[in-house]
């Protein structure tokens, strides 16, 4: 109820991170941003069609920044993690965000990242587009 006078809510990605944060909270945080920003991010990549009916041209820079803001700061967080199965399972997160806004350079260089056989191969049996 910002519009009573009250602060306008934050996005989950704009909180401060209390250092030093676990590699299971980190993991479970970027678990959260992408759930949070994947409406945003399915408005991004939506057909052009479709976005030509949705009037306000607001709201479409609005999702496009909100997309690139959550999966810049769930990019950072997972370069912090150390377990190698936890990062390469977090990145996954973020790569299925990507493929949602239809941001497949983004998504390349992500699946590139991934280390874990058995990762790599659910993310190409989700998405097949990568195998190209």
């Amino acid at each position: 109820m910002w519009w009573l006078g009250r602060k306008k809510p934050g996005e989950i990605w704009e909180e401060q991170i209390q250092l030093p944060i676990g590699d299971i909270e980190a993991a479970e945080k970027i678990r959260n941003i992408c759930r949070s920003a994947a409406d945003s991010a399915e408005r991004v990549g939506a057909p052009m069609v479709s976005r030509r009916k949705r009037k306000d041209r607001k709201a479409e820079a609005r999702d496009g920044s909100r997309y690139q803001s959550a999966a810049r700061t769930a990019m950072e967080i997972a370069m912090k993690i150390s377990d190698d199965l936890m990062r390469d399972s977090a990145v996954g997160q973020i790569l299925d965000l990507c493929m949602k806004a239809n941001d497949m350079k983004t998504a390349r260089i992500l699946f590139r990242a991934i280390q874990a056989v058995s990762i790599r191969e659910t993310v190409l049996n989700d998405h097949p587009a990568l195998r190209e």
